[in-house]
């Protein structure tokens, strides 16, 4: 099957969830078994692996492969099934039940737009129960049906079934969410699941199967906007090309069209596309594929941008966003800390500014006048990054609006993008997004530049106290650096205040005054220099202002002297004395690889 004919079929991603030994995975692995999906031999392999070791049979050993779930009985990960029925191709995600692993589950409900729930027919609905129904509706699942599972536990009884769909029919309208089924089943012994069960003649409703087929499709991603989070850049020995790579989230690219990169606003006529081990039937790659592209004149991108197509509606940019979370964390989600925000393939600081509501998603109790989000809770928040990030809201593009929260090396919390805030750092942005929108590329590329001059184009920040040698550390690693033959400009923050900015002095406009030195540094860049800047005590958002306008991979900061608190581990600290700050601020340019 080509990519044009895969892109075409139907699909559809299906979160499989409920509380612990509620019986979803062998709800999934019975489905599998009776629809002929499994991989030949592997029904018997697991029959075999269980009398070997003593063990009663179960369906859900077909999914649970890792030695430490058969040895607990428990799904810990999710696990991503493929399989087909006559309307469509399905992905069903696994998904663990356990309360210790609910990030795990949304993890799995953050791939997924439809959702099959499994509750307990006897045990009846569980706090956990509960919580997986919020959370699968907070995080988009629209189309849910749920299997009331282990029939056979309650005799087969109607009004057993009854019961458990009212009740838990109800907690589903007080949260906004809706099942679409309420179908009875035994995992164990098949019944409904792929074929109606004799022993419940009382339902004459759709079975599991036939409830998936009947869920509405997914919206075409073909239909919609480009969009390719970049993975990675790559460059190989021996060939000129760039290759930008990534996952197709949504929309179709070819070559010759024009691809945007956001937040940068950089731009690139598409020369090719690039897969192995070879290109794509037609030149073209749509939603799904993996793929990479290179372009007619390379441009710099980064990891955790977004690649858009020009012509089509790009995403938004903003370092604010209006967000639904569910917090996970030990330690409630604090205005005080900060955190990193991980949005497809980009990694960027965020913080919490400011909570509107915060709801447990077990009881339903809400508070309107929480200012931090406690474990458990669902939240409607404002959160602020600490630099620009593209995005789609969650309702444009799921893929691009679905989020996780990590707290040191831990996924503490997960959300959707509703919709974009503005903020002066929006706003400022917005001046670097249209200069580089309608930048005009020179005919020599910074590649040969490179060449030619044996380094690469950097912006090194010098700063300090008040009364510290920063300014003479900068001219004298201004006088080795041209000395040993690089190309090199020294510029007083000064010279740029009162020439580029004499019209900024009686406003007093720090941000602007930054902004506009920033974009000579820009443009001398362009041209191939080491740029030496000084400037008396950078603050953090100065520094930010001049990442926003300038790739950080071309910036290096050195504070001379000893830095304050807030900065340290965001710039280099080096002697106060002239001559030891050059040796150190020269052997780190070397060792970032800005000159041999």
């Amino acid at each position: 099957m080509d990519a044009k004919t895969a892109a075409a079929r139907e699909s559809l991603r299906v979160v499989v969830t409920g509380h612990v030994d509620h019986g979803k995975s062998t709800v999934v692995g019975r489905l599998l078994a009776d629809t002929g999906a499994l991989p030949k031999g592997k029904l018997e392999r697991v029959r075999a692996y269980c009398e070997r070791h003593g063990k009663p049979f179960e369906y859900a050993f077909l999914l649970d492969a890792l030695k430490d779930e058969q040895a607990q009985g428990i799904t810990i990960e999710s696990s991503r099934i493929f399989f087909k029925s006559a309307r469509r191709d399905y992905v069903l995600v696994d998904a663990p039940g356990h309360v210790e692993f609910i990030k795990n589950m949304i993890s799995g409900a953050t791939q997924a737009s439809a959702a099959l729930l499994v509750l307990d027919a006897k045990e009846g609905v569980q706090e956990n129960s509960r919580r997986h129904g919020y959370l699968l509706s907070m995080l988009g699942a629209r189309r849910i049906a749920v299997l009331v599972n282990k029939m056979d536990l309650v005799d087969w009884r109607e009004d057993a079934f009854k019961r458990l769909a009212a009740e838990y029919g109800a907690f589903l309208e007080r949260i906004g969410a809706r099942a679409e089924r309420f179908i009875p089943v035994s995992g164990l012994h098949g019944d409904n699941l792929a074929a109606p069960s004799a022993r419940m003649p009382w339902y004459r409703g759709p079975t599991a199967l036939a409830a998936l087929d009947a869920f509405a499709p997914e919206p075409s991603l073909a239909a919609r906007p480009f969009r390719m989070p970049v993975q990675g850049v790559y460059q190989f020995d021996g060939d000129a090309r760039r290759v930008v790579a990534g996952t197709v989230e949504s929309g179709t690219l070819a070559a010759g069209d024009e691809a945007v990169f956001y937040p940068s606003g950089k731009t690139g006529v598409v020369r090719s596309i690039e897969e192995f081990p070879r290109p794509p039937k037609g030149g073209r790659v749509f939603a799904g594929s993996a793929t990479g592209f290179s372009l007619v004149q390379p441009v710099y991108v980064r990891r955790g941008e977004i690649a858009a197509r020009r012509g089509e509606k790009p995403p938004a940019v903003a370092a604010r966003f209006r967000a639904r979370l569910v917090w996970l964390g030990r330690a409630p989600l604090s205005p005080r800390k900060d955190y990193v925000l991980k949005l497809g393939t980009a990694r960027v600081g965020v913080r919490l500014e400011s909570v509107a509501r915060a709801l447990d998603a077990s009881s339903l109790k809400a508070d309107r006048r929480a200012t931090s989000v406690a474990r458990h809770e669902v939240a409607d928040c404002v959160l602020r990054t600490a630099g620009v990030i593209a995005f789609d809201p969650v309702e444009e593009n799921a893929a691009c609006g679905r989020f996780v929260i990590v707290d040191g090396f831990d996924v503490c919390g997960g959300g959707l993008i509703q919709e974009a805030l503005p903020d002066a750092s929006s706003l400022r942005h917005e001046k670097v997004l249209a200069r580089n929108l309608k930048w005009q590329e020179s005919a020599i590329s910074p590649e040969k530049r490179e060449a030619r001059y044996g380094q690469k184009a950097a912006l090194v920040l010098i700063t300090g106290a008040r009364g510290s040698r920063r300014k003479e550390a900068a001219k004298e690693l201004e006088a080795r650096l041209f000395a040993a033959g690089r190309h090199v400009y020294f510029l007083g923050i000064g010279s740029a205040l009162y020439g580029v900015n004499a019209d900024l002095r009686a406003a007093g406009d720090h941000v602007e005054d930054i902004r506009r030195v920033a974009e000579v540094a820009h443009i001398l860049m362009d041209s191939g220099l080491v740029l030496i800047v000084s400037a008396s005590e950078l603050t953090e958002e100065d520094l930010v202002l001049f990442r926003s306008a300038i790739d950080p991979d071309r910036i290096e900061t050195f504070w001379v002297g000893s830095p304050p608190a807030g900065l340290k581990g965001k710039v280099v600290a080096v002697p106060g004395k002239t001559g030891p700050a050059v040796a150190a601020m020269r052997k780190r340019l070397a060792d970032r690889g800005f000159y041999p």
